[in-house]
């Protein structure tokens, strides 16, 4: 994505508190905050839904669960986009926790699908390959 030069003033606390999280995640300053940039606009954007870091870099949850948002629309989808029988799935969601993971799919479609996607590609198979240890003594 092409990006473009602009000045800003950073209250001083938060440059630091940016520069300090720079460090830990050996990213530059840039980098990161761009990244907080990003995930600000999405949560601006998308309120309920919060992201966290995991082993494959941040994924959007819906807030106060530790649900993916991935998950909820593969069972949407897999449900033929049909909100009672989604509610029932997540039967302990509450409705606007489901519109959140479904409003945030209708924002980042691409980068959700993807993920759908990488997830349904783990067969059994696959997972013995990549993680022997898994399948010993059976």
């Amino acid at each position: 994505m092409p990006t473009v030069q602009k000045s800003i003033r950073i209250p001083e606390d938060i440059l630091e508190e940016i520069a300090e999280l720079a460090k830990d995640s050996k990213k530059d300053f840039t980098t990161i905050t761009t990244e907080l940039l990003e995930e600000a606009v999405r949560a601006h954007r998308c309120p309920g839904i919060i992201f966290t870091e995991g082993v494959s870099g941040k994924r959007a949850r819906i807030a106060g669960t530790g649900i993916e948002v991935w998950e909820v629309i593969a069972t949407y989808k897999g449900v033929g986009k049909d909100l009672k029988r989604l509610s029932k799935a997540y039967h302990w969601l509450t409705e606007q926790q489901i519109k959140s993971a479904i409003g945030y799919y209708n924002f980042y479609a691409k980068e959700i699908d993807s993920l759908i996607d990488e997830n349904e590609g783990w067969t059994s198979d696959r997972i013995k390959k990549k993680y022997p240890f898994l399948s010993m003594g059976r």
